[in-house]
């Protein structure tokens, strides 16, 4: 769509026709654009995906996350910046007139699950803020009387770990990942799902044998994943299991980047944290608030977009898709 407006610009420039393309779309997006052997790098207005420039000898890195520059021996040069509209040509790096100005959204799912732990992202540690997420969660759902407590692996370590400082209860090693494997959630076919998730982690069982346990993971989304993560761990010797989100219930699909699914295929889009429970087949089941999550995050909680969580969407969004959230099936007694 972007390279149709750009053709159909009158500018003689390539950064005014970028420009006049940028101005007639709405959303996300953090772009990186050759023209020749000049870069355009570009943040939208909302800020909503990150974007960092980094120095490696005379050259110049752009990449979504620090942790890219750490791999490649970059040096971080700065994040940039919502609306920023920068030229790279050999060894100079400009900025262009800003895009026009809009409310920051940043996403906070970034922070929660899809940015690497050893990255920083809208100028906070990632690793630190996922480490709050699980202090918030021990206090707003403590589990007494537990023996344990241990993450789904591997983007909800930080929170366990943050869970465990904050309860005092023991933090343990009881799920190994095959890291083979790639992420269920976004994997299409649920019956697929089922047996990714079997080869995905197996339970120690010396761990769990007699326990009664606390399960931390960072979301849930269709409830397939963790249904199943709840019988390994039953079946593994776990006398009572309690699980914990270190973030809301998400009630709504992602219409900035992210392949989430559609809002009849979400958990908590249409049913309530007692079905949800029951479904999983847990002993208890608490997930973070949206309060929570944010004074995890840092900083001012409007500059977000947590609109998968809470509905609040920033930017206008087709009737149609908002129409399907009426029709979102609540979960059969059978359903898996």
């Amino acid at each position: 769509m972007l390279v149709h407006l750009i053709a159909r610009s009158e500018a003689r420039e390539p950064e005014d026709q970028l420009l006049d393309a940028l101005e007639r779309v709405e959303g996300a997006y953090s772009l990186l654009i050759t023209v020749g052997r000049t870069l355009y790098a570009i943040v939208d207005p909302r800020g909503f995906r990150p974007l960092v420039l980094g120095r490696l000898g005379r050259g110049w890195v752009v990449a979504s996350e620090t942790c890219a520059l750490d791999i490649t021996g970059a040096t971080l040069v700065r994040e940039l910046e919502p609306g920023d509209f920068v030229r790279i040509h050999g060894a100079d790096v400009d900025a262009l007139p800003r895009l026009p100005a809009r409310p920051h959204r940043r996403c906070v799912f970034e922070l929660v699950y899809f940015s690497r732990p050893d990255s920083t992202v809208f100028h906070r540690s990632v690793d630190g803020v996922r480490r709050a997420l699980g202090r918030e969660l021990a206090r707003e759902h403590p589990a007494a009387g537990t023996d344990c407590v241990f993450s789904v692996p591997d983007s909800s370590n930080a929170m366990a770990l943050g869970f465990s400082e904050e309860s005092g209860v023991k933090l343990e090693h009881a799920l190994i990942r095959n890291h083979y494997v790639g992420r269920t959630f976004i994997h299409p076919a649920q019956a697929d799902r089922m047996t990714k998730v079997k080869i995905k982690f197996n339970p120690v069982r010396g761990v769990l044998a007699g326990k009664k346990v606390v399960v931390v993971d960072d979301s849930i989304v269709r409830g397939t994943t963790s249904r199943a993560l709840v019988q390994l761990i039953r079946q593994a010797g776990a006398t009572e299991v309690h699980f914990r989100v270190a973030s809301p219930p998400i009630t709504g699909p992602c219409y900035y980047g992210i392949d989430t699914p559609s809002r009849s295929e979400l958990i908590a889009s249409s049913n309530g944290v007692a079905q949800i429970r029951e479904h999983l087949g847990v002993d208890s089941l608490g997930y973070l608030s949206l309060d929570g999550m944010l004074r995890a995050a840092g900083g001012d909680p409007g500059d977000f977009c947590h609109a998968c969580f809470s509905g609040d969407y920033p930017t206008d969004i087709p009737e149609d898709d908002l129409t399907g959230a009426r029709h979102a099936a609540p979960l059969h007694p059978l359903a898996v």
